[in-house]
């Protein structure tokens, strides 16, 4: 028999003297001592189960936070080539507005902006609110007949967030009372 089948092989049982050997005292010693030890054993088991299961959610946490970042940097890429194509549409002369490339643009833009909406992207309000920090980037801060303080006055560039996380914040023109 090799080693490794000779270290699996149960120990053969100690020779358990007879009951009669045995006081009520010890007996209950030793009852209250394999007690003690299952008890033991168990707590360790159930302390096992609830490590794996703790582990195995945080894995899962961790697992849906690195696609929610990866979903957001490729988001983030788009976004200057959704930039990009609404500039050129809206630079587009009025008398070119039937030709064939300007309707290609305008599809590639409604593409986009369907890819963007299918992933959860939205686009953060802007003209008329309050200026928040966390949603918008002020360009100016200027005076504006008809605009209350910190008001938003204008859209330089159009912010998006998806969730709750802000991917760009809109670049605003903000009025100072």
């Amino acid at each position: 028999m090799s080693d490794i089948e000779q270290s699996i092989q149960p120990e053969p049982a100690a020779e358990i003297p007879p009951a009669a050997d045995f006081t009520v005292a010890q007996l209950q010693a030793a009852l209250a001592q394999a007690q003690a030890q299952a008890a033991e054993y168990l707590d360790n088991w159930r302390r096992a189960v609830a490590d794996m299961s703790n582990a195995r959610k945080r894995m899962q946490r961790e697992q849906e936070e690195y696609r929610s970042t990866a979903t957001a940097r490729v988001l983030e890429a788009f976004l200057p080539v959704v930039d990009d194509i609404d500039r050129a549409i809206a630079a587009m002369p009025a008398d070119q507005g039937a030709n064939d490339w300007v309707n290609g643009f305008r599809m590639i833009q409604r593409k986009l902006y369907g890819v963007l909406e299918a992933e959860g992207v939205t686009f953060i309000p802007t003209e008329g609110q309050v200026f928040d920090p966390a949603l918008h980037y002020a360009v100016t801060h200027e005076e504006a007949a008809g605009f209350e303080d910190g008001q938003v006055i204008a859209e330089l560039a159009r912010g998006y967030k998806l969730s709750d996380r802000v991917l760009r914040p809109a670049m605003v023109r903000v009025a100072k009372g």
